[in-house]
């Protein structure tokens, strides 16, 4: 019988929770994230990314792609507080942008940005159809989306097995929101099934990882 899914808080919003969360090896996994986005295509004009933390793929992101300009956003005052650090050290102050924005009701104009990317934003989300619909609707005819997040195991043993290989060497707190987010994440029918209601294929969303689902499209 496969996992249900068990919604963890929307917003990692404690000072604990973003230190712990930044202090966490991520960067194997942000690299990939930036080195299939420009697998994809260029990178180039206005970026959104929504729910993006303390900013380190947008960071990664502009120090592979010359011709963007990014707006980060998210929810969490902690995060952006440690995103605006990490920013203002890499030196990128006039390239990244920061929002205190809810990715479910964006605040911006219909056909906005060039590219709608995001990294595990979706398995915070009650109901993360809303989400997904308003980065349609913010971009350019053309455009691209590329969200990717975690999917969610089948059962217990694979749950304790995700959560050894890849943040066994975390503390007890960092494996626990590993653990939480998990059981948090949609399955591969679960989210074919939104992008499908938005009007795109079933199989731009596939399966890139043990842990990780993908979503890569172009708006009609």
């Amino acid at each position: 019988m496969n996992l249900k899914r068990v919604l963890e808080p929307e917003v990692m919003d404690s000072a604990e929770e973003a230190l712990d969360y930044d202090a966490m090896d991520h960067g194997a996994v942000n690299q990939t994230f930036v080195d299939d986005l420009l697998a994809g295509g260029e990178v180039e004009g206005d970026v959104i990314d929504l729910g993006t933390g303390t900013a380190q793929i947008p960071i990664l992101l502009c120090q592979h792609a010359d011709a963007c300009r990014i707006m980060a956003i998210d929810l969490s005052i902690a995060m952006l507080d440690l995103a605006r650090l990490n920013i203002e050290v890499n030196g990128l102050i006039d390239r990244i942008s920061l929002a205190h924005v809810d990715s479910k009701a964006l605040p911006y104009d219909d056909e906005a940005f060039d590219l709608v990317i995001s990294n595990s934003i979706v398995h915070h989300i009650p109901e993360p159809a809303s989400v997904l619909a308003d980065a349609v609707r913010v971009l350019k005819p053309g455009g691209r989306l590329f969200f990717r997040d975690l999917l969610r195991p089948v059962d217990e043993a694979t749950v304790e097995h995700l959560v050894a290989t890849y943040a066994g060497e975390a503390d007890a707190h960092q494996r626990q929101m590993f653990d939480d987010s998990l059981r948090a994440a949609l399955s591969l029918d679960e989210i074919r099934e939104i992008v499908t209601a938005l009007g795109f294929a079933a199989e731009s969303v596939t399966a890139t990882s043990d842990r990780h689902w993908t979503w890569a499209a172009v708006q009609a």
